[in-house]
């Protein structure tokens, strides 16, 4: 029969050695701002990242995430989603937080304003 102490030791050493793992965990991307889109000025032209801008690739702007990162923006006016590819870098401005492809501001039904407030959380493994 093992005794109550000696498994309540096994389960602290159990603990112990898995808290090192949850506190290292890398925190994923996720921040609330206004979103703005760039369109038909901009196709064609070389992006940060070398490729070419396509307005109808569900692309985007990001001042800091690396390039391929996908990340889904909510429209928090209208709660419509997108996920976009990270292709080019943004100045960021204030609270601008992301500039999209065109095709990515009508998935979002980002209207006349050409803003929006979203969020943007980084997505996959």
């Amino acid at each position: 029969m093992v005794k109550p102490i000696a498994l309540a030791g096994i389960a602290l050493t159990l603990l112990a050695a898995a808290a090192p793992a949850e506190a290292g965990r890398v925190r994923r991307y996720a921040e609330d701002g206004t979103a703005s889109w760039y369109g038909p000025r901009f196709q064609g032209k070389p992006t940060a990242s070398g490729e070419a801008y396509d307005m109808e690739e569900l692309s985007a702007a990001h001042p800091s995430l690396p390039f391929d990162t996908v990340v889904e923006v909510v429209n928090l006016e209208n709660g419509r989603t997108v996920h976009v590819r990270i292709n080019d870098r943004t100045a960021g401005r204030g609270s601008h937080i992301i500039d999209l492809s065109a095709r990515a501001a009508r998935a979002l039904a980002i209207g006349d304003a050409g803003v929006a407030r979203v969020r943007v959380m980084e997505v996959g493994g």
